[in-house]
């Protein structure tokens, strides 16, 4: 399952949005987490993976889940990238 988010954020993704959003991919043993720009994919369970990313306001997301728990992950992980204003869904 994936979806796709516009970075929206002045800042792009740095350390504490990032925090939370491994700490939530962390919260599910049974889905493995993915970030994927710019031809790089990186687990979601390593802060230092995502910032190696170097996401920026504009750049485009994915967000990648796979396993028995990826539904549930997927959602928890859109609801971080809205809540924290990082990102908004892109079509």
């Amino acid at each position: 399952m994936q979806k796709t988010f516009r970075i929206i954020d002045e800042d792009g993704i740095h350390a504490r949005p990032t925090t939370a959003l491994v700490n939530t991919a962390n919260k599910f043993k049974d889905a493995a987490s993915f970030a994927e720009a710019g031809g790089k994919k990186v687990t979601l369970k390593s802060i230092l993976g995502v910032l190696s990313l170097g996401l920026e306001t504009g750049d485009i997301l994915t967000l990648i889940t796979e396993g028995t728990e990826a539904a549930e992950a997927l959602d928890a992980l859109q609801e971080i990238m809205i809540k924290e204003g990082l990102g908004e869904l892109h079509e």
